[in-house]
């Protein structure tokens, strides 16, 4: 199969994409109808979650494997190669758990209101770049587990998907490189349009 990707998204290398479990997919159309199904029992695998600690790298890890176990045999392992965006592959664990500490840090303080909080969160955990690939999808959802555990709503990301190009991928896009300088109000407004 030959993969393709919207702009912005992580390419797989040749071992990854050796990791694909379903053998009757041969489009990209077909792998993002599997993957969205397997992410769906993923979301509602983390809604049942609720006595399990987000903030610890083996809910993160097992998040992903949870919303891409039916797709790839890599799903919840940490990158073993660089990408075009991410941290470099071995400081994976390490930023993560940062990551995941001041995020406690943050919410035991009272650093930030929880959209905020979720939002820079989400930004980081992109940045960092944990696996393969799925990692703004698992990124959000991990945002939105966080932000309803703290008592608001659920994020809506724009709406729509966000895995094919246009528009809305665009503005999301956009969000996250305004946030890498600082400037998360972007990504806050987009996260609630």
């Amino acid at each position: 199969m030959k993969f393709t990707y919207a702009v912005g998204a992580t390419p797989i290398d040749a071992d990854e994409a050796a990791g694909l479990i379903p053998s009757h997919i041969s489009t990209q159309s077909d792998l993002n109808t599997w993957e969205e199904a397997n992410i769906l029992q993923g979301a509602a695998w983390a809604q049942r979650q609720k006595k399990r600690e987000l903030l610890k790298e083996g809910f993160v890890r097992d998040l992903h494997k949870q919303m891409f176990n039916r797709t790839w045999r890599w799903a919840g392992t940490f990158r073993a190669s660089n990408k075009n965006i991410g941290v470099d592959w071995a400081h994976v664990s390490v930023r993560l758990n940062n990551l995941l500490a001041n995020t406690q840090y943050q919410m035991s303080h009272a650093i930030f209101e929880a959209d905020e909080l979720a939002v820079r969160f989400h930004h980081q955990l992109v940045w960092i770049h944990p696996f393969p690939n799925g990692n703004g999808r698992h990124a959000r959802l991990l945002a939105d587990t966080l932000v309803v555990r703290l008592g608001r709503k659920r994020f809506s990301w724009g709406a729509h998907s966000l895995l094919t190009g246009g528009v809305l991928r665009q503005q999301y896009l956009e969000a996250l490189r305004a946030a890498d300088i600082g400037e998360y109000e972007r990504l806050l407004a987009f996260a609630r349009c």
